[in-house]
């Protein structure tokens, strides 16, 4: 099963692009208290990476990027998924902006500053036309960091689409992991949530499943998990 098709269990994925945080934490907010599971992108590039590995119902698409033009993402995004409804959600209000957006492939285009409910309404109005909320199924919370993503309930891990077996307590370990991207854990606060119990800190139990954890994640690919010596344990994107 391709990581896209584990992240397909996962109810309705609404991926937002934008490079403005604030907004962005705004509509993820919304889309959360919707029901719906936010995941985001700050440029093309990204936009491009998470669709892979998130498969989203509907996409939310800023007109300008850091790094590609929107509608140049929106051809990309069409490219690899003709069906993906993409609302563009852009500064850009001249009639030849719509026009080349449109074009280009967006179902819908509403312009900065906007109302939130006016996307939230446009947003459910692409869902239903697509299907996605009667097609949708909620498998439990799965967990995006790049290309790797991890399923809660169905234990299943895949990494650039191709699966990664992992025991039951590799799985915790990574879950928890990927619960704190990018933050630096210690040894003892991995102790406290993956085995529920305390220890005295001497034992090497915490080094050993992080190295055949590594060894399965990391395998023949850019490294994710990295050891902050002294300090303790931390997993990013590849490409961070």
């Amino acid at each position: 099963m391709s990581a896209s098709a584990v992240a397909r269990k996962a109810g309705v994925r609404v991926l937002i692009v934008d490079d403005e945080p604030e907004l962005t934490e705004l509509l993820s907010a919304a889309v959360a208290e919707a029901g719906w599971r936010p995941f985001t992108a700050e440029d093309g590039r990204g936009a491009l990476r998470v669709t892979r590995a998130c498969a989203p119902h509907v996409v939310v698409l800023d007109g300008m990027l850091p790094d590609v033009d929107g509608v140049e993402v929106l051809r990309r995004l069409r490219g690899e998924n003709a069906k993906v409804p993409v609302l563009m959600l852009t500064a850009r209000d001249a009639l030849e902006d719509r026009i080349a957006g449109l074009s280009a492939g967006a179902d819908d285009y509403v312009t900065k500053p906007f109302s939130l409910e006016e996307v939230m309404l446009r947003l459910r109005g692409l869902l239903r036309r697509a299907g996605a909320g009667e097609e949708a199924y909620d498998d439990g919370p799965v967990r995006v960091l790049g290309d790797l993503v991890a399923a809660e309930r169905t234990r299943e891990v895949h990494r650039g689409g191709t699966p990664v077996p992992l025991t039951a307590k590799e799985f915790d370990l990574l879950w928890f992991l990927l619960g704190h991207p990018h933050q630096v854990l210690s040894k003892a606060q991995i102790l406290d949530h993956v085995w529920n119990a305390s220890f005295d800190g001497e034992g090497n139990l915490v080094e050993v499943y992080v190295y055949s954890l590594r060894a399965k994640i990391d395998k023949g690919r850019p490294s994710m998990i990295r050891t902050v010596r002294g300090v303790g344990y931390v997993i990013r994107a590849a490409e961070d």
